[in-house]
């Protein structure tokens, strides 16, 4: 039975999904957060060897401020290839901490 507890649930993404630069694993889990068509990895399952702090920022009007962050891999620089929401608004609070990627860095389920 559906009740309104039900509806205000985050899901959570149980299929296991890997970032990609070639063949090098950026972060890897099957316990991503979807939203908005992008999977959130938990922190503790991104390389963090092959990230570096960028001075990017941006704003989202519903998860707040984004931090950047570049992906090397072999010398390669993706510039803001990788973001997360460092204190996001309650309605993002399951998005604490997690990693999402783009330009370049390549999500698939695995």
């Amino acid at each position: 039975m559906l009740n309104s507890f039900n509806l205000l649930k985050k899901p959570t993404v149980r299929a296991s999904h890997r970032a990609l630069v070639g063949d090098t694993v950026v972060a890897e889990s099957h316990e991503t957060q979807s939203v908005e068509g992008n999977q959130y990895f938990p922190k503790n399952a991104v390389n963090w060897d092959l990230l570096e702090a960028s001075d990017r920022t941006s704003v989202c009007p519903w998860k707040g401020v984004a931090n950047y962050y570049d992906v090397i891999v072999d010398g390669q620089r993706l510039p803001a290839a990788a973001w997360t929401y460092k204190t996001p608004s309650a309605a993002a609070e399951h998005i604490k901490g997690h990693v999402a990627f783009w330009r370049g860095v390549k999500v698939v389920k695995s």
